[in-house]
């Protein structure tokens, strides 16, 4: 097994930890809604120190519900996610490209594989 899977897999496995480890133990029992985002915390945390704060804006779509608003909050991470997966595979594309275009240059053919390392 390469180095490179091995740190993969390892980094998989942290990753997975991260997602489990608090639903096991149980850390957000004590909460009425135990997957409330940080906005939410937030606001009750000012509602608890000063009840008679107003907000300077309003929110210009509030969802119906929060699973449409959990819904929409993975969307919006999915599109990201797109977004960079292009970004990182049209620079691994030209950077190929290159590479292809200066050992042909120099009259040499590169390996199929010349990539694999970078």
């Amino acid at each position: 097994m390469s180095r490179n899977a091995k740190i993969n897999g390892l980094l998989l496995l942290l990753v997975a930890a991260l997602a489990v480890l608090p639903l096991a133990l149980g850390l957000g029992d004590h909460k009425e809604e135990p997957f409330a985002g940080a906005d939410a915390e937030a606001e009750t945390a000012i509602t608890e120190i000063r009840p008679d704060y107003e907000p300077w804006f309003s929110p210009l779509y509030e969802p119906p519900s929060g699973e449409i608003e959990s819904a929409l909050f993975a969307l919006q991470a999915a599109l990201g996610a797109g977004v960079l997966a292009y970004y990182f595979g049209i620079r691994r594309g030209r950077r190929q490209g290159e590479r292809l275009a200066t050992a042909r240059a120099e009259g040499g053919t590169p390996a199929p594989d010349a990539d694999k390392g970078a």
